[in-house]
């Protein structure tokens, strides 16, 4: 009789934990977006939001959670509970600088499950159109000619822009005088005005003042050239040989979240991605959507690793520092 019982509990278990794991999503979801709203990631976030919650069945709300890198709302993720209702779509800035530049109580990478690479898109180095170098190479040429007297502005100390800028000093011995701003909208205002020289910014905030010839573009920091300025050359072809540094976005759920639900959440993401009013809405933002095989958890656990062996080593190089650590 007791082995009956037994198996009956087990059998039942068996039945609850399908029942239970067939039911999520049960409630709606939440995505983090650890940066304030109206920029490129809180972007991302928000059309990736709409499209999944079709493919889930349940609402997909967005909840900004900004401050320090990224790292705050991602700390929020990382501590969730694994249950699939917390989310956070990240980037280069929260998920690989903010580990180097901040004293973090969570790991940027051992504390998230993987569930999906989800854009990429080109940063560029531009600067004003009546800047005397007319090309990449002519504005090495000035910029090892003029040591600091170029101006660099940066979205603040290890931000994308900075590494990106670092890199350029690091790749042909340029030196440049590296400025701190608040965002990129405060540095376009000053690359319009003459005050600042140069900066490594996403294409696409960009694109409008390139096309109406206030900005000149010097080069893409990607491997090909984006789509909506072919125009344009990669920092290879220009002849900095290495550099590329594309801006990408991903999905996390908190570290230990079943696999069985970041099956159903991948799903999702590649379900959105069919969808072609979505793909016209990221090809309108600049954004590239990766080949298939690169959407899975385990593709996105391998870039974000080697993202970090990439780029640490140039951050403590340069002894960067957050401001208060």
């Amino acid at each position: 009789m007791r082995s009956l019982l037994a198996a009956a509990f087990i059998v039942g278990s068996a039945i609850t934990g399908n029942a239970s794991a067939q039911a999520y999503p049960a409630r709606p979801i939440t995505i983090v977006v650890p940066f304030p709203p109206g920029g490129v990631t809180d972007n991302v976030g928000r059309v990736m939001a709409e499209r999944m919650k079709d493919a889930l069945g349940q609402s997909v709300v967005v909840e900004n959670v900004s401050g320090a890198g990224g790292t705050i709302g991602s700390a929020r993720v990382a501590r969730a509970a694994p249950d699939g209702y917390t989310l956070v779509v990240g980037q280069w800035t929260s998920h690989v600088g903010g580990g180097a530049l901040y004293t973090l109580n969570y790991d940027t990478v051992n504390d998230f499950a993987p569930v999906s690479l989800l854009t990429t898109a080109p940063l560029w180095i531009v600067g004003p159109s009546k800047l005397p170098p007319k090309d990449l190479r002519e504005l090495i040429e000035w910029l090892k000619a003029n040591p600091n007297r170029a101006s660099g502005a940066t979205t603040g100390v290890g931000s994308a822009a900075h590494v990106c800028l670092l890199d350029l000093q690091n790749r042909t011995g340029a030196r440049i005088q590296m400025v701190p701003y608040r965002g990129a909208a405060p540095i376009m205002q000053d690359l319009l005005g003459g005050q600042i020289e140069l900066s490594c910014l996403e294409a696409s905030q960009t694109l409008p003042h390139f096309r109406s010839g206030k900005f000149r573009a010097f080069g893409v920091v990607t491997k090909d050239r984006w789509f909506l300025a072919p125009e344009v050359p990669t920092m290879e072809e220009g002849g900095v040989a290495g550099m590329q540094m594309p801006f990408w976005h991903g999905l996390w759920a908190p570290k230990g979240t079943a696999a069985d639900i970041i099956a159903k959440l991948n799903a999702a993401v590649m379900t959105s991605f069919a969808d072609a009013t979505l793909q016209k809405r990221f090809t309108e933002m600049g954004h590239d959507i990766p080949p298939r095989d690169q959407l899975t958890p385990a593709a996105l656990s391998a870039h974000h690793k080697a993202e970090v062996a990439k780029w640490w080593p140039i951050i403590k190089a340069a002894n960067l520092k957050a401001d208060g650590q």
